[in-house]
C-alpha cells in the first residue's frame, strides 16, 4: 500500500468512526445538564419514616441486621413487608422478625385468589386472613395480579370488584386493618407504542410490560372495578398503591379523594410524576396531608435520596435515577415539616395497628 492509498484509507476510517459516533439512539442519549443551580442532596430523611411499600420475599431466613443498617442510615424506623404470604409461610417470617427486631418490621398477609369460585371460597379466605392477623399480620396486600392474571376455577378473569371477594374486604374492616392494593399499571402500557407514548423507552427496554388495549381488559375498566369496590366497602380503609396511577393527573385524583374518603394513597414508584409538577403536587400534599403515605416499592437504598430531595427541598432541575422511567428532571416540593411528618410516619401510625410509636419523635 503506497502512502497516498494509506492516507485515503485512514481518512475513510476516521470519517467512519466520526459518523458512527454521531449515530446514537434515544436509548443512549443521556446528556448531563449544564444548568448551574443550588443543590441540596438529602441522603437521610429529615424525620424518621415508615416505608409502607416494601418487598422482602425471604424474610423468613434472611439476616435482618443488613437491612437494619441500611434502614438506620436512611432514618427508616419501620419497614412494612408486603410480601408476607399466608399460613406457615407468614408465621416463619414473623418468627424471624420477632426473634431479632420485633419493632422494626411490620408484615402484611396475602390472599391466594386462585380458588375463587370454589365452595365457600370467600368465607374460607376471610377465615384464613383472620388467622393470619392473629399470628401477627398488620394488614393485607393485594397484588396487581387481581384484575390482570387471576382467574377463577372456571378460567374466567377475576374482576377487582368481584362480589365473591366481598368477605375479604369485610373481614379487613372488622379487624381494623388496611388493605394496600395495586391495580393495573400505568395507562401508557395499554396505549399504542408510538412516538406519542411517554413510556416508549420503558416499553422498549421492558417489552413484557406492553399490553394491547384489551389485554386482559381495558385499563379504565380495571380502574373502575377498583373504585366500585372501594365505594362498596366504605368501612374498609384502602391504601391505593402508586397513587392509583393518577399522579400524572392530580385534579382527577383530587375528585376521587373527595368521592372515596376511605381511600388513601402511597407514593411508591411515582415520585417522578410528582417531581415534575412541584407547585400542583405541593398543593395536593397539603390538602390531603392526612391521607398520603410514604412508600418506595423496590428496596434499593441508593434510590431513596431522590424521594427525600423531592419531598423536602426546593431544589430545581435535578436528575431522576432511572431514565427509562422518567427522562425529565425533578423539582422539590419543599413540604412543610408537619406535612412531612404525616407523610413520613404519622399517617401510617394511624392506619396500621400495633406499630411502635416510640421510634418516632414529635
Amino acid at each position: 500500500m503506497n502512502k497516498f492509498t494509506y492516507s485515503i484509507t485512514l481518512i475513510y476510517i476516521l470519517i467512519f468512526f466520526q459518523c458512527n459516533a454521531q449515530q446514537m439512539g434515544f436509548e443512549e442519549y443521556n446528556p448531563k445538564s449544564t444548568l448551574v443551580v443550588p443543590e441540596n442532596p438529602v441522603e437521610r430523611a429529615k424525620f424518621t419514616f415508615i416505608d409502607v411499600h416494601s418487598h422482602q420475599f425471604r424474610m423468613d431466613t434472611q439476616d435482618l441486621s443488613t437491612l437494619i443498617k441500611d434502614m438506620d442510615r436512611l432514618n427508616e424506623g419501620i419497614m412494612v413487608n408486603l410480601s408476607g404470604g399466608s399460613g406457615e409461610d407468614l408465621k416463619a417470617k414473623l418468627r424471624n422478625v420477632n426473634q431479632h427486631y420485633p419493632n422494626r418490621f411490620a408484615i402484611f398477609a396475602n390472599v391466594d385468589f386462585s380458588g375463587v369460585g370454589g365452595s365457600n371460597w370467600g368465607e374460607r379466605a376471610a377465615a384464613q386472613l383472620d388467622e393470619d392477623v392473629k399470628s401477627g399480620a398488620k394488614g393485607l396486600k393485594v397484588y396487581k395480579s387481581l384484575g390482570l392474571r387471576n382467574n377463577d376455577v372456571n378460567g374466567k378473569r377475576v374482576a377487582v370488584d368481584d362480589p365473591r371477594l366481598d368477605p375479604i374486604w369485610e373481614k379487613c374492616a372488622e379487624l381494623g386493618i388496611p388493605v394496600l392494593i395495586h391495580s393495573a399499571d400505568p395507562k401508557s402500557f395499554w396505549d399504542p407504542m408510538d412516538s406519542y407514548n411517554e413510556r416508549w423507552l420503558e416499553l422498549k427496554t421492558h417489552p413484557r410490560r406492553k399490553r394491547s388495549a384489551t389485554d386482559p381488559a381495558p385499563w379504565q375498566q380495571i380502574i373502575d372495578e377498583q373504585h366500585r369496590m372501594f365505594k362498596k366497602h366504605p368501612k374498609t380503609k384502602f391504601i391505593n398503591a402508586h397513587m392509583g396511577w393518577y399522579a400524572n393527573d392530580l385534579d382527577q385524583l383530587d375528585g376521587m379523594m373527595q368521592e372515596m374518603p376511605n381511600m388513601y394513597v402511597g407514593i411508591g414508584a411515582i415520585i417522578a410524576e410528582l417531581g415534575r409538577q412541584p407547585k400542583r403536587a405541593r398543593a395536593f400534599f397539603i390538602k390531603y396531608q392526612d391521607r398520603i403515605l410514604f412508600g418506595k416499592d423496590s428496596w434499593k437504598p441508593e434510590e431513596f435520596p431522590t424521594y427525600f430531595r423531592v419531598l423536602e427541598t426546593a431544589d430545581e432541575y435535578f436528575p431522576y435515577y432511572k431514565k427509562y422511567h422518567a427522562f425529565w428532571a425533578m423539582y422539590g416540593l419543599d413540604l412543610p415539616d408537619e406535612v412531612l411528618k404525616k407523610v413520613y410516619y404519622k399517617n401510617a401510625l394511624e392506619l396500621i395497628p400495633g406499630l411502635d410509636k416510640s421510634l418516632f419523635k414529635e
